[in-house]
């Protein structure tokens, strides 16, 4: 098997032109029916008043973080919903306490038994599926009564399995994975609002 880049591009314009048709095939491969789960499990948690929390490494972090802001910020504009919305990744005083003190591997899973009550949402996020501090979260609250969601790519690791939902994306670069799944978070925020939206003549009308 080879990854993507596998051989010297001239230009920044060329590795673009490739770089962009893996993006669409990845974008491609991921599941529809699994896309219409997702959506049913975020409006659903939002409408009983559940909490959903989000948690990822590195770039999947940025995304976690960015999530929170679109699920809360960005469903609740124009409709009557009232999202709680929270990033595990983003309490940093929190993550080096727990894995300094404790482990790496516990910085998610002690966040939500402090936090979490059964029908809450966890939003996994993980290129890879396997990362220990992700698979331990997905373990703890499918364990406890949470429903759950993984966003992967290359393999889907033990995450993909574990959750309620998988929006799988079949490709081993990290940078698509990343993106697509970026794409996925705006997607489900977005269309979370659409439906609920108080007055649906604003559909059209508002930049979101």
């Amino acid at each position: 098997m080879t990854f993507f880049p596998d051989r010297l591009f001239d230009d920044a314009g060329a590795y673009a032109t490739a770089y962009f048709d893996l993006y669409r095939n990845a974008a491609a491969s991921v599941d529809a029916g699994a896309l219409a789960r997702a959506g049913e499990l975020v409006g659903q948690t939002v409408a009983e008043g559940r909490a959903i929390y989000s948690c990822g490494n590195g770039g999947s972090a940025a995304i976690a973080n960015h999530l929170a802001c679109d699920c809360l910020k960005g469903i609740r504009t124009g409709t009557a919903l009232r999202p709680k919305v929270f990033s595990l990744s983003t309490t940093v005083e929190l993550i080096t306490a727990i894995a300094n003190d404790m482990s790496y591997e516990d910085v998610f899973s002690f966040q939500l038994s402090s936090l979490a009550q059964p029908g809450d949402l966890l939003i996994a996020i993980s290129s890879s599926g396997s990362s220990p501090n992700i698979v331990k979260a997905l373990t703890w609250a499918k364990d406890n009564g949470l429903r759950t969601l993984a966003m992967t790519g290359f393999s889907g690791g033990a995450s993909a399995s574990i959750a309620n939902v998988s929006l799988h994306v079949q490709a081993e670069n990290y940078g698509v994975v990343e993106d697509i799944h970026q794409s996925l978070m705006h997607l489900l925020a977005q269309y979370t609002r659409h439906r609920n939206l108080t007055d649906p003549a604003d559909l059209g009308r508002q930049k979101f």
